[in-house]
């Protein structure tokens, strides 16, 4: 019996929860994951000009400090699927609340900019671990009708939490009267700003104590009949728990477990799809996108921005972001991923070669003419609304559908590694960038929005409505 009519049989397909507000609360608990994701990924904008003034140090050692989380990130998400087979999912969340907790006081009360650093890359690594697990965590558990609904949760998750990071960060400027190192409940204001992450950290691990474990784990470990309760509380008392349990050892032992020698041959070390893949990634990352969230306080003002506006322009650059996202998530089954990853590109590279534009201008009293100043602005927040509607969910999307089965989980684990070392390479980048010419920085952005544009046409295909099976 094929696995899709053993689902059928089982009810598995149609399967409708008892209480779909339990299961909504457990996907939602699991996302929190993906909320710290975004807090703790954005939250160091608003400390970027207090560490460099606090430390005394210059532009490259600053966007390494900055950069170094990333690479805790690339060990996390690396390291997080082995674990969570070994120790179970839920396991592995309550591991990264600590570590996300950790690295929140570390951060707060450093001693010296290099154990701040190490704290950086501990909150890295817990990045990494809740970027794995909470995505496939809601899939293990989500009734399959509602998979897709409840999976969106951790991108909603994770822009939320790149908003809110930008919010807390401007109400405690504004209470430190717009100096970052301006004196709050006996720290910096810079310190209070990363230590507020405690908060959501510690809410996340007591939330993964009331949520239960993956019934794939459980099978996986002989807790069948724990299983069996847990799909019974999630997938509804209609179901033939039985025939589901047998649905899923029967998944589990047909799996193939890719390997990177899957991903070799081809004239270029690997196949080319392993190298659209990666290409995807790339482009995802080289235009920028994470300057906007590390770095748009600094860069407000080193162009004459008051510090408390600038964290405002974070806020709302965060908000548009949201709002993005979820024009991607309403559209992207709709009207394909290939056409919302040409659109976005097509915008992002406007917006891009406007604000290029605009920082050309030579600052008049510290601050760029209004004009070019507020068309700077704009053209920033018409950048990452066009990111947020494609290549922000779209390369997600695709990474999870266009690789064959028999490498999708070796080719999507290299995948993910060339974002986080695009991501690196650009955000240790930009500071020394911005202080050459901060105009030709953002045109080197605008060509690779541009360049994405015929790397799509040429070598990325539709996955719309087609089955996994159909890859390769």
């Amino acid at each position: 019996m094929t696995s899709t009519t053993q689902a059928q049989k089982s009810g598995a397909v149609r399967a409708h929860p008892d209480h779909l507000g339990h299961v909504v609360f457990i996907a939602a608990a699991a996302a929190m994951g993906g909320f710290l994701f975004g807090y703790d990924s954005s939250v160091i904008n608003g400390a970027v000009e207090a560490i460099r003034d606090r430390y005394d140090i210059g532009s490259a050692a600053l966007a390494q400090v900055i950069a170094i989380a990333l690479i805790g990130c690339a060990v996390g998400a690396a390291t997080a699927g082995r674990i969570a087979d070994r120790i179970g999912r839920i396991r592995v969340m309550q591991i990264a609340a600590v570590l996300f907790t950790v690295s929140a006081v570390g951060s707060a009360l450093p001693f010296s900019l290099w154990d701040f650093a190490f704290w950086r890359v501990v909150g890295g690594f817990a990045i990494g671990m809740a970027s794995v697990i909470g995505p496939a965590y809601i899939a293990e558990v989500a009734p399959p009708a509602y998979r897709g609904r409840l999976g969106s949760f951790q991108q909603a998750a994770i822009v939320i939490g790149i908003a809110i990071s930008q919010l807390v960060n401007w109400g405690l400027l504004n209470a430190a009267d717009g100096d970052q190192r301006g004196r709050l409940m006996g720290l910096e204001a810079w310190q209070v700003m990363l230590g507020v992450m405690v908060v959501p950290a510690v809410l996340y691990g007591l939330l993964s104590f009331v949520i239960p474990e993956s019934p794939r784990f459980l099978i996986s470990v002989g807790g069948r009949e724990r299983a069996r309760e847990i799909l019974k509380e999630v997938e509804g008392e209609s179901v033939d728990l039985d025939a589901r349990v047998a649905e899923i050892e029967s998944a589990m032992k047909s799996e193939h477990k890719s390997t990177f020698k899957d991903l070799l041959g081809g004239s270029f070390f690997f196949k080319p799809i392993v190298w659209i893949g990666i290409g995807l990634s790339v482009f995802q990352q080289f235009v920028g996108i994470n300057v906007a969230f590390y770095y748009s306080s600094t860069l407000w003002q080193s162009v004459g921005v008051d510090p408390t506006d600038s964290f405002l322009y974070s806020f709302t650059t965060s908000i548009i972001n949201i709002v993005g996202t979820v024009i991607a998530m309403i559209f992207v089954d709709r009207i394909g991923r290939r056409p919302l990853a040409l659109i976005g590109s097509v915008g992002m590279a406007v917006g891009l070669a406007f604000e290029a534009w605009a920082f050309s201008f030579d600052l008049v009293d510290g601050k760029l003419p209004a004009t070019q100043g507020w068309i700077a602005l704009i053209a920033a927040h018409v950048f990452v609304l066009f990111f947020a509607l494609s290549w922000g969910v779209v390369v997600w999307v695709f990474l999870g559908e266009m690789f064959p089965n028999r490498l999708r989980a070796a080719a999507l684990g290299v995948a993910a590694s060339a974002q986080w070392i695009a991501n690196w390479a650009i955000t240790a980048s930009f500071p020394s960038l911005a202080d050459w010419n901060l105009s030709a920085t953002y045109m080197i952005y605008t060509v690779f929005a541009a360049l994405s544009i015929p790397f799509v046409l040429k070598y990325v295909k539709e996955t719309k409505g087609k089955a996994l099976e159909e890859m390769g």
